[in-house]
């Protein structure tokens, strides 16, 4: 059950930080019981992003290792990336899997449509399972060639303790799958 409230008044907008990706705003908030907050958060860019689980007809999960700044090390990982201007979810997230693991999709499942931290952004990835791949590689954007990791389903269970899959969008976009692997 939803409880309805009332959103707060936004009393001023400025930029107060920006990089060549990024800009970070400060929001002047009202709230309806008369509270006022500034808020921070990042200033939404309007382009959300997709993350696919690709399963094999052997029963592989296709992910890749590639270089994190933010954790300043190598994470493994399910195929992301941004949706392009014009590029539905779906066309995304194909052309992610063919610039990142060199396969492409012919069934393509979305899961879920998730926020990596409500409180500071606005961006949305939509998680999604593929299915019956077939090769074909597109050149991608990534300054290095990624490693690309075979893990079987069946072990998927030990993906989840393994040091480096960490990141909590994978771990979701993995429950997800399974779930539906599981109910077919």
């Amino acid at each position: 059950m939803r409880a309805k409230h009332q959103l707060p008044e936004i009393l001023a907008a400025s930029v107060v930080a920006k990089s060549r990706l990024f800009q970070i705003e400060s929001l002047e908030l009202k709230f309806s019981n008369g509270v006022e907050r500034t808020y921070e958060r990042m200033k939404p860019s309007g382009r959300n992003a997709v993350m696919i689980v690709p399963v094999t007809d052997k029963g592989d999960l296709l992910l890749v290792r590639e270089y994190a700044a933010g954790t300043e090390r190598y994470e493994l990982g399910f195929p992301k990336g941004l949706i392009d201007p014009g590029e539905t979810a779906l066309e995304a997230a194909n052309r992610e899997l063919k610039e990142e693991i060199g396969f492409g999709a012919r069934q393509l499942m979305p899961l879920k449509e998730v926020v990596l931290a409500p409180s500071y952004f606005s961006s949305k990835m939509t998680l999604m399972l593929a299915r019956d791949l077939y090769p074909e590689k597109l050149e991608g954007d990534e300054p290095e060639p990624l490693e690309l990791v075979r893990w079987p389903v069946s072990q998927a269970e030990e993906l989840l303790s393994h040091v480096d899959f960490g990141e909590a969008r994978s771990i979701t976009a993995l429950l997800l799958a399974l779930k539906q692997l599981n109910s077919q």
